[in-house]
């Protein structure tokens, strides 16, 4: 495991990147003491969850106008 200072961690941020990229850990240090800790991301960690929405749009009435009609009422009371 890799120790560097915040200033260093700034300075050699892509080399340090490469290093977590290979496996190895690295804490980030402020005055002396241990603020962070760059870890390559595992696969499921980076999924992305969107929720099921189906009982959300039970709940939405439908539109009484189809988006068409409402816009062409919103240009003509424009102009």
């Amino acid at each position: 495991m890799k120790t560097v200072s915040v200033r260093e961690a700034r300075q050699h941020i892509g080399s340090l990147l490469d290093a977590v990229t290979a496996g190895e850990k690295v804490i980030i240090t402020r005055r002396g003491q241990p603020i962070a800790k760059l870890t390559v991301i595992e696969a499921e960690d980076t999924k992305i969850y969107f929720p099921d929405r189906t009982q959300f749009r039970k709940q939405i009435s439908a539109a009484k106008k189809s988006s068409v009609a409402l816009i062409r009422e919103l240009r003509d009371e424009r102009g």
